[in-house]
């Protein structure tokens, strides 16, 4: 039986942003980000450290980048479903309540829509995770199919 092709991701991050989040996460601990339709700095995905913030039921697991799980509203991914999200960061002045405020930069979401095959994937792949163990289940799924890979076909 062939591998299944790797799914794209849904969430990427710039190398530029991964090095601040890496710095952030040393001071702050292990972070997380969310990216929600809110009023406040719109869709800007906030960064937070993990203890500080409550994931939702309905919050729409994406991935992982630079080792913080990312997470975005139930709403606003019905609108972005079908775009890859990668997280940036450009010098200015964010949200207060995002993590990255106080360092005169701030993370963007930058989109691309899927291509076609790739959409189809996601697709075939089944529904996104959701709520606040999303992304250990899904770390552990990833594992288990790795292994399962690794070890081949079995008689």
């Amino acid at each position: 039986m062939a591998p299944r092709p790797a799914l794209p991701d849904r969430v990427s991050v710039t190398s530029a942003a991964a090095a601040w989040v890496e710095k952030l996460a040393a001071r702050h601990g292990p972070l997380l980000f969310h990216q929600s339709g809110g009023c406040c700095d719109g869709s800007a995905p906030m960064c937070f450290p993990r203890s500080e913030f409550r994931v939702g039921a309905r919050d729409v697991y994406l991935g992982t980048i630079a080792g913080a799980p990312f997470y975005i509203g139930d709403q606003q991914y019905e609108y972005w479903k079908h775009t890859q999200l990668t997280i940036d960061v450009v010098p200015g002045r964010g949200s207060g309540f995002s993590v990255e405020a106080p360092e005169g930069i701030r993370f963007l979401t930058r989109s691309r829509l899927f291509e076609d095959a790739e959409w189809a994937a996601l697709e075939a792949a089944g529904p996104v995770p959701r709520g606040p163990d999303a992304a250990a289940t899904a770390e552990s799924a990833t594992v288990e199919m790795a292994a399962a890979e690794a070890a081949g076909p079995t008689a």
